[in-house]
């Protein structure tokens, strides 16, 4: 399937993996890549020599276009971003910040750059300062969320800017995909459906939480400290949700949390970890290769696009 996305990345698919913390490593992004889709780092609060290696070894396992995830709040960003333009990725998204101190070296680099969005402000924001398309994503999303849903929030955004819309957020399978395109978007980004692939690192702790996870299963915590955070609900989350309600600080509540997202990929513990995942684990029923995903996704929703 052609859109404009898929010819602004020179992918086959108009799929794009998440950029998840400790999840989108390198056997990932290269897998969704090789199958046709556009894989994605996440470089969360990695060191920059951290993210040169994960490059390399993408580059090891595909010749296909990949970028990289780069999270602005990290401390590491700025050696990060410098590092993304001396190895020319294709693409970089950004979350929790503002992209345009990195724009120039990014453009010099030729590298495409998708900011995440949550709002028709930000989006536009994006575009005035030289993106060349924007994620819109929306509370459905599993880890951090903005309060727009994604049923809302696509089509106010791809009306407001004319760069291209990548659609985020509770879409996991060729329904959802169908539906974005009809929203204006022009490709989808999925995470949670991807957690749960052959190629995924993630431990088969948190997989299977996911694979069996109901509709009704994750819950939001951060609303009080304005960090709104979705996972799969567990002891951790019963208990941060209590300390927000007997209004205990943040300094307390991220201790709770330190360290949370990597127990949980890492060491699977799904008791204390955090779990995130979005509204749509729930129609996440079984492990596949990245390639398998991506194939049943695109056939759904082309029969459904093609429904005359």
């Amino acid at each position: 399937m052609k859109t404009e996305i898929t010819e602004l990345l020179g992918i086959e698919e108009p799929i794009i993996q998440g950029g998840m913390a400790w999840v989108a490593e390198y056997h990932l992004a290269a897998a969704v890549s090789e199958a046709g889709g556009f894989g994605i780092i996440g470089a969360a609060s990695a060191p920059p020599e951290v993210v040169r290696e994960q490059i390399h070894k993408v580059r090891e396992l595909t010749d296909k276009p990949f970028g990289v995830n780069v999270m602005l709040m990290s401390p590491s960003a700025p050696e990060v971003a410098k590092v993304v333009a001396e190895e020319k990725v294709k693409a970089v998204t950004t979350g929790a910040g503002n992209p345009a101190a990195y724009m120039e070296i990014w453009k010099e680099a030729g590298i495409r750059v998708i900011p995440v969005v949550a709002s028709v402000a930000m989006a536009r924001m994006m575009e005035k300062a030289g993106a060349d398309a924007v994620v819109a994503e929306g509370t459905e999303s599993g880890g951090h969320i903005g309060s727009a849903t994604t049923m809302t929030l696509v089509p106010q955004v791809a009306d407001a800017v004319k760069i291209p819309v990548i659609a985020a957020g509770g879409i996991g399978d060729g329904r959802g995909f169908a539906a974005a395109l009809m929203l204006g978007a022009k490709a989808v980004q999925m995470g949670t459906r991807f957690i749960v692939a052959k190629e995924s690192i993630v431990h088969a702790n948190y997989k299977e939480r996911v694979i069996k996870a109901k509709d009704i299963d994750s819950e939001v915590t951060g609303r009080s400290t304005g960090h709104p955070i979705r996972v799969l609900r567990n002891k951790m989350t019963r208990e941060y949700l209590r300390m927000e309600a007997e209004g205990v600080g943040l300094e307390e509540l991220e201790m709770l949390t330190l360290g949370s997202l990597r127990k949980a990929v890492m060491e699977g513990d799904v008791v204390n970890g955090s779990l995130m995942a979005g509204q749509i684990a729930g129609m996440v029923k079984k492990e596949q290769t990245c390639r398998e995903i991506i194939e049943e996704i695109m056939a759904e929703a082309e029969k459904l696009l093609c429904q005359k």
